[in-house]
């Protein structure tokens, strides 16, 4: 192997020899390594495949019209050990690269980084929407289930809804779904243990599953993110005294795609299993995607007597201790004094 090696080397010294005697001086090739290359002002993709040598590279970059030498890259990438060491993917060129910086580049992997934020408080439809149209990602999940989706990620029997973590994630292109859900999955995994290794005495949830799913309503009908807190207070009040929670966005989510944005009266009392007002306690699942701070909400909920509270129509509450209270709440936010 040792002396392939040195075949190698003694090839490449003997092209560099052969160019050198066609009328390319030494210095010309030492010029070459830290002379910018042909770089177009608006940057250059170069895409390396995996398997491809450093010679494919080279040619690829002096077809493109980037270099006019391939055979001294490919020359300097032997001589200097890096040849064999470059790594596959897509790499972003900009304006004034030299030769050397192309290779250091090349084995160091900077490959382009690509960016797919999810949103808190969207559905598990949507964060799959999202991660179905990013064209950097290969997808390999297409046609399969929630369940079969998170029988993928190791947690088969786990509802998808509200299992992911909103954030904006990096990777390269020809990252699969999969491996992007996963990253989503485990954080969000990580983060309700921190949380819930940390919450308050007293709460009336028993797993950290009941956690998330308060956490999902929470975010669902926070407008003001300083409201999270006293928001998961009138819930917490709520369950504890046996109340039903009677919130909108689950209602909502029972209805599913029937629901024209319009939440009429027939579905406040058309029972589902996630109608807080037909049903006491939690529904059966999360119904989105809980942010940090809703799940520090949830586990940590602010004291106080509040038991109700009203949208005023700009996205804050009016919160109430009495129904009486929060009837002329209503009557003043909701039906404008009627």
């Amino acid at each position: 192997m040792a002396m392939l090696k040195a075949l190698g080397r003694i090839a490449l010294l003997l092209l560099l020899a052969a160019a050198v005697a066609g009328g390319l001086a030494v210095r010309e090739y030492r010029a070459f390594i830290d002379r910018p290359m042909n770089v177009p002002a608006e940057g250059y993709v170069l895409d390396v495949p995996a398997g491809s040598s450093l010679a494919r590279v080279a040619s690829q970059l002096e077809a493109a019209g980037v270099i006019d030498q391939a055979l001294l890259l490919r020359a300097y990438g032997r001589l200097s050990g890096q040849a064999a060491r470059i790594k596959a993917g897509e790499y972003a060129l900009a304006a004034g690269t030299t030769p050397r910086q192309l290779l250091e580049k090349l084995v160091a992997g900077e490959v382009v980084q690509y960016t797919l934020t999810l949103v808190e408080g969207w559905t598990f439809k949507q964060l799959m929407q999202a991660v179905r149209a990013h064209p950097a990602l290969t997808q390999t999940l297409t046609g399969l289930s929630g369940e079969e989706i998170m029988a993928r990620l190791g947690s088969p029997g786990v509802h998808p809804e509200g299992q992911f973590y909103p954030d904006t994630y990096r990777f390269p292109r020809g990252t699969t779904d999969l491996d992007f859900l996963r990253r989503a999955h485990e954080l969000m995994k990580r983060r309700l243990a921190a949380e819930w290794d940390q919450r308050s005495e007293g709460l009336p949830l028993k797993t950290p599953y009941e956690a998330l799913i308060l956490a999902s309503i929470i975010e669902r009908e926070t407008g003001v993110p300083e409201e999270r807190p006293r928001i998961a207070g009138v819930f917490v009040r709520r369950l504890k005294l046996g109340m039903r929670l009677q919130t909108d966005p689950t209602v909502i989510y029972g209805v599913g795609d029937a629901f024209d944005g319009n939440l009429r009266r027939r579905d406040l009392l058309t029972d589902t299993p996630y109608n807080t007002y037909t049903r006491a306690g939690l529904p059966p699942t999360p119904i989105a995607m809980p942010s940090a701070a809703a799940i520090n909400a949830a586990l940590n909920p602010a004291p106080g007597n509040e038991l109700y509270f009203v949208s005023k129509g700009d996205g804050s509450h009016y919160f109430s201790a009495t129904l009486e209270e929060h009837n002329a709440a209503v009557r003043r936010y909701q039906l404008k004094g009627r």
